[in-house]
């Protein structure tokens, strides 16, 4: 499964971005080969309009199964949906990478 996480550093100990589209940027892990990348999100961090969006876009093209993040809009929101991206948005923040995807393996 591949996994989305909005960061603003590039490995586990760093702090996740409690926004979406205008995250600093992203890490994706896969774990089945426990490879975590990082991407940058420069472009959309301080564009007009359509952050969100584009962030949704690039978490489809990087074929991500999970988004872990703090707040999604409408927009972001539906392009995940049809997307087939499913959102697990982190309430308790600042929390680290690390911290929110313990929180999602925990039983719901």
């Amino acid at each position: 499964m591949k996994i989305l996480f909005s960061a603003k550093g590039k490995d586990w100990d760093s702090e996740l971005d409690p926004r979406f589209g205008r995250a600093q940027g992203f890490l994706l892990y896969d774990d089945q080969t426990e490879r975590l990348s990082w991407y940058d999100n420069e472009k959309n961090k301080n564009a007009a309009h359509g952050a969100g969006i584009q962030a949704a876009q690039l978490a489809a093209d990087l074929e991500a199964e999970v988004l872990i993040t703090g707040h999604v809009g409408p927009k972001a929101e539906a392009t995940l949906k049809s997307s087939g991206i499913k959102e697990y948005p982190v309430e308790k923040t600042p929390c680290t990478v690390r911290e929110a995807y313990k929180q999602y393996l925990r039983p719901q």
